[in-house]
């Protein structure tokens, strides 16, 4: 049950209890966690640091709109429908998914459009306005995203790579996929064209990598979505936030929020609880963090209980880019403005390579816009629209001000989209907020306000990557973006799905662990 006071009368407990997991931080990858685990047959409690539940898919509302914080593009919705399957009940009992087309409108710097969707002919007839000789790359394109595909997503999505052994035995796989290839370098194996080269590698910044340096494992996004296609849940990402609150509080588990966890308490190399900004402590029989994997490590447990993820470890590894995000309502409404509109800037590997490797703030940039109410008009008064717009920007490695600088760079891009997809915007606005770099640190516990964790590149994938199962502590468990397969919806909700084989049942842990009883 939700809450937030911690005023509640004692309860009459059985004598011997299930055993107690503790979920750290409520984003997807820990509530899908919690229900997991409720499954399993664990009492379970989730702690949230801030006021109400999500994680970077928190909800702002202000001046009538509301505003999906963070993710926004629903892809493998069977991931979801999953939970509720588990509490034996139907997602769509609770939240409707709509789908979205095109999936994304990609726009240029001299303002021709490519309409990326899920249909095959639809697709072949927007690359050859634009290249005519690449439409029969298209179909061998999306040959090999289906085959890396099936390999990544499918066999090994929801595996854990707990030994090196693990990751011996699909090395074969990978190489004869090319997974040491960039996505950039294996989509320009199948398009000439350099507009469709980048409208084809795009998809690594979706997960906070640099499509010039992410491994092409990651081009099996290309297949998942045309596979399933893009959705949309009406009222909001908010609204699965809430769905799966639900599950969670009727499987007997708890969300607790304004709960700041500083700290896992270990005893004999093995979690058993956690202590509060408050003060508090909460003993656990197991913890999983869906907190920030670095964040974890190098903040909530100390360097005598790590070995393999050192402070020298967490702090030589590669983390994704930032965020600066600005959400705002506008009095009038943009009916020609797609869902998903992609605007690229006059720059794209220079920019990227400013972003990811030289970690400056550059003065142009490329945006993502989100119009949601093109898809639910409910989410804006009427009349009105809701939007926010996203820059990729460095890490706080850039050493930039954003209490000086957010201002000015939010004006500079309310400048580019009144002259590009949004005119008069900056005379229409009637609600705004930002969200930056310096938020990702302070709000959501980020390291080094990374938006997305550790960079996808290969040597820090699968078993590179922090385990699922902590290698340091024993009944410590990792979900979320900074762990195993990594970022996007689909990851981290098969972040949890790989405790499925990871965490014993409740009544297993229970005859193994007498503390327990």
């Amino acid at each position: 049950m939700l809450d937030s006071t911690y005023a509640r009368p004692p309860r009459q407990v059985p004598l011997h209890r299930p055993p107690h997991a503790v979920v750290i931080g409520s984003g997807f990858g820990g509530l899908a966690a919690a229900i997991r685990l409720g499954a399993k047959g664990y009492r379970v409690t989730v702690l949230e640091k801030l006021d109400a539940p999500g994680g970077r898919a928190y909800v702002y509302r202000q001046d009538g709109f509301t505003f999906d914080a963070g993710p926004t593009i629903v892809t493998a919705p069977f991931l979801f429908e999953e939970l509720w399957k588990l509490c034996g009940r139907k997602m769509s009992d609770d939240v409707t998914l709509v789908p979205v087309s095109p999936f994304y409108r990609i726009r240029f710097q001299d303002a021709s459009h490519f309409d990326y969707s899920g249909d095959r002919d639809a697709m072949r007839r927007e690359i050859a306005r634009f290249s005519p000789g690449d439409v029969e790359g298209y179909d061998a394109y999306m040959k090999a995203s289906e085959e890396i595909f099936k390999v990544g997503f499918e066999r090994l999505g929801d595996v854990p790579f707990s030994q090196w052994t693990d990751m011996v035995k699909i090395a074969p796989e990978m190489i004869r996929l090319s997974s040491y290839r960039s996505v950039f370098s294996l989509v320009s194996k199948f398009f000439r064209d350099t507009r469709l080269r980048i409208v084809f590698s795009f998809h690594p910044l979706l997960i906070g990598g640099n499509p010039f340096t992410a491994s092409s494992i990651y081009c099996l996004i290309a297949f998942l979505e045309r596979r399933w296609g893009v959705h949309f849940a009406l009222g909001g990402t908010g609204r699965l936030v809430e769905g799966l609150v639900k599950l969670i509080e009727g499987q007997g588990g708890r969300l607790r929020c304004n709960r700041e966890v500083c700290e896992i308490m270990v005893q004999n190399g093995t979690a058993r609880g956690v202590r509060l900004a408050s003060g508090e402590i909460i003993d656990a029989d197991l913890v999983v963090s869906n907190a920030d994997s670095a964040w974890t490590y190098r903040h909530l447990l100390p360097s005598s209980a790590r070995s393999r993820w050192t402070d020298r470890r967490i702090e030589r590894a590669s983390y994704s880019m930032s965020l600066f995000v600005w959400y705002f309502g506008t009095r009038r409404k943009y009916n020609d403005v797609p869902h998903h509109t992609i605007l690229l800037g006059p720059r794209y590997k220079r920019l990227l390579t400013d972003i990811f490797e030289r970690k400056v703030l550059a003065d142009d940039f490329s945006l993502y816009l989100h119009r949601p109410t093109a898809t639910d008009t409910s989410l804006a008064p009427e009349g009105s629209d809701a939007f926010y717009v996203l820059s990729p920007v460095p890490h706080l490695q850039s050493g930039t001000d954003w209490s000086e600088a957010a201002e000015r760079y939010r004006s500079a891009i309310a400048h580019e989209l009144s002259s590009t997809m949004l005119p008069d915007l900056e005379n229409q606005i009637v609600s705004s907020r930002m969200l930056t770099p310096q938020d990702f640190q302070d709000r959501l516990c980020s390291f080094r306000g990374a938006a997305f964790g550790l960079e996808p590149i290969l040597t820090q994938s699968a078993w590179f990557r922090p385990h699922n199962k902590s290698e340091d502590i024993a009944n410590l468990y990792l979900v979320g973006a900074g762990t195993h397969p990594g970022a996007g919806l689909p990851g981290v909700l098969s972040s949890a799905r790989v405790l499925d084989s990871l965490v014993p049942d409740a009544q297993i842990l229970q005859r193994l662990d007498p503390v327990t009883a």
